[in-house]
């Protein structure tokens, strides 16, 4: 039995795997069960099974991508949610004991992956934000807002992918408000956006709020068309953005802004720069500021990012367990004032764009080309299963720097998002 056989063999429970090798042969794994996918894979090339198995993480991404390896209908979301929920993180039963020896050498490795320079932070974002403009519109919301949405109705009651009756559109304005309403806005804030993506997060604030937005981004693409779209809206005169380093921003705006916040950017500064990414919150906000940061987090202890990421998609980035946010957050005496773990929301909003993908297929691989739309199908089925049945999941940080910046109870929360969706509809 090859070597690839006895590690399904064991591993595939619920769900089945049909696989099909060069030579004609075909093997099956798991039973077919109601609500579980039942996948084909197909080994076009003969040494496909030894770089998968050589290099798992990254040996399966590229022999998709190549096309030696390919799943019927393009069902990789099917073939890594299968492997994944059959394994899922929070597994039941005893905790088994500490492995120091891996523990180290994964820690050890991990500072050499996110070493973000300014000069790496500007590479690293223009490798993934600076595809194009058209690439993201052609399958974001309305609004471009590439961040974790939030489903409020949705179902988690069954072992499989949750389900909401909202549209992502919906999704993605129930954030927003979610975020705005953290950050108890006053008239006449002045906000920084950190990370401001293509502007939608810093024009939604503005048109909910008196107040002035100033957003930040490394991102060349993103400035232009965020510049372009408080043009569009009437809003240049309240909202501005610019291309800088939230570490150059700091030394020139020295408490400065009564609100900040930050979206889907702390996955990308790295450990190393932890420290310095909350000193220069902590300096750029007044002393009865209020800051709410969003991002991807880990379940469980601190580890390292995958490979095939790091290569392909997220290079420098790091997704952080909650034990080191906190851990460098509080050296520069800022406090946690709310958590917030949203758990499965990304997976319901990776699901969409991984549909929206598959609906302009042709247009992506017109665009690049067919190792390109295969790399990022793979990703969005990644991180779908990541968020599903593995280690990630999604945090709301609420900091304040002084105990008395905000009322002492949450109702404040529910009160403001309600206003702020009743405004933005009327």
């Amino acid at each position: 039995m090859a070597l690839l056989d006895r590690i399904l063999n064991g591993r595939i429970h619920k769900g089945s795997i049909r696989l099909h090798r060069p030579d004609g042969s075909s093997v099956s794994y798991g039973t077919p069960t109601d609500g579980w996918p039942n996948v084909v894979l197909h080994i076009h090339k003969s040494n496909a099974e030894r770089r998968i198995l050589t290099n798992p993480r990254l040996g399966m991404a590229e022999t998709f991508m190549d096309g030696s390896v390919s799943v019927e209908n393009e069902d990789i979301m099917g073939l890594v949610d299968l492997i994944r929920r059959n394994n899922i993180w929070e597994v039941g039963g005893e905790i088994g004991d500490p492995q120091p020896v891996k523990d180290f050498f994964r820690m050890l490795m991990k500072p050499f992956h996110q070493l973000n320079s300014l000069a790496n932070s500007r590479s690293n974002v223009a490798h993934h934000y600076d595809l194009s403009n058209e690439f993201y519109q052609s399958w974001l919301d309305d609004d471009m807002q590439y961040s974790c949405a939030y489903w409020p109705d949705a179902d988690v009651s069954n072992d499989g992918p949750a389900i909401s009756n909202m549209t992502l559109e919906q999704a993605q304005m129930a954030k927003k408000a979610h975020i705005a309403a953290k950050l108890n806005l006053k008239a006449g804030n002045k906000v920084l956006d950190i990370g401001c993506g293509w502007g939608g997060m810093a024009l939604y604030i503005a048109s909910v709020a008196d107040v002035s937005v100033h957003g930040i981004t490394l991102s060349v693409e993103q400035h232009a068309l965020a510049v372009e779209r408080a043009e569009k809206l009437g809003l240049s005169d309240r909202v501005t953005f610019e291309l800088v380093d939230y570490r150059d921003h700091a030394k020139r705006e020295v408490q400065s802004y009564d609100r900040i916040v930050s979206v889907g950017m702390f996955e990308h500064v790295g450990v190393p720069q932890f420290e310095t990414f909350f000193r220069a919150v902590s300096n750029l906000m007044k002393d009865d500021g209020v800051m709410l940061l969003h991002t991807i987090g880990r379940l469980g202890v601190p580890g390292s990012t995958d490979a095939f990421t790091r290569k392909y998609i997220f290079p420098g980035g790091y997704i952080p367990a909650l034990s080191e946010t906190i851990d460098k957050s509080e050296k520069v005496k800022l406090i946690a004032s709310d958590i917030e773990n949203w758990r499965v929301h990304y997976a319901l909003t990776l699901r969409e764009w991984d549909k929206r993908v598959k609906e302009r297929r042709e247009e992506i691989i017109a665009q690049y080309d067919d190792s390109f739309y295969r790399m990022w199908i793979f990703y969005l089925a990644g991180a779908t299963a990541a968020f599903e049945s593995g280690q990630m999941n999604n945090y709301q940080i609420q900091y304040i720097r002084n105990r008395r910046a905000l009322p002492l109870h949450r109702d404040y929360i529910a009160d403001n998002e309600k206003a702020y969706m009743k405004k933005h509809k009327s």
